[in-house]
């Protein structure tokens, strides 16, 4: 089956096509821009694996948590292209998609939700599916929930900016990858598990996770940063 991928939760702009077991992709840092960078980048991605929109079986998309104008961006192309060719949609986890990239068992995933805040989740592959071990939710770094036991990977850019959480878990971790972004690879993978088990939504009934309902601070606010 062909899978069309993409996530624009953070600066981090990705798209994948998924032919059997090959992947396409393409990345790059788009910041601002991904309403405009993210149709072009699907394009060249299936210009490289050689196929059109019309071939695909399925649309995956990073549901979130993340940037609320990147989240809306991914949903309404993801609506759109679908309802355009009658497919279904796997929304997955931006988090979620995180714990696949660090290809270990028990992972803590971290994306920084700005205003001082960390989106968190920790998951543990237990059989060859994820199940959720915490969260996801959005915390201020001094008040993340603890862990149970030990053996976590961290990874996510929230421990980049937030650094005080990785001191919170100290030992509990073996290791930080720091610096990582959710990837429309993983969307990818977990897009097809999702269909696999037909766990996948119709067009119309896709959906964004913001997770927080406010999105900006007041100026009052600003000033005490």
């Amino acid at each position: 089956m062909k899978f069309l991928a993409f996530d624009s939760s953070t600066e981090q702009l990705s798209v994948a096509v998924g032919v059997g077991e090959l992947v396409y992709f393409n990345q790059e840092m788009a910041g601002q821009n991904h309403s405009l960078r993210l149709m072009p980048m699907i394009n060249q991605t299936l210009v490289e694996a050689g196929l059109d929109l019309q071939d695909m079986d399925g649309i995956c998309f990073g549901s979130g948590p993340g940037s609320f104008t990147g989240l809306r961006i991914a949903c309404g192309m993801a609506q759109g292209l679908a309802l355009g060719m009658g497919l279904k949609v796997a929304p997955v986890s931006t988090l979620l998609a995180l714990a696949e990239l660090a290809g270990v068992q028990k992972v803590v995933a971290a994306i920084d939700a700005r205003m001082g805040e960390i989106y968190l989740g920790a998951y543990e592959r237990i059989n060859g599916i994820w199940k959720v071990g915490l969260g996801p939710g959005v915390y201020a770094p001094q008040s993340v929930p603890a862990l149970s036991g030990n053996g976590w990977v961290a990874i996510g850019n929230g421990f980049d900016h937030y650094p005080e959480v990785t001191e919170m878990y100290g030992p509990q971790l073996i290791s930080i990858r720091a610096g990582e972004y959710p990837h429309a690879r993983e969307v990818l993978l977990l897009g097809r598990e999702q269909f696999m088990r037909n766990e996948q939504v119709d067009a119309a009934d896709a959906a964004p996770v913001y997770i927080r309902n406010k999105v900006a601070l007041k100026m009052s606010e600003r000033s005490k940063r």
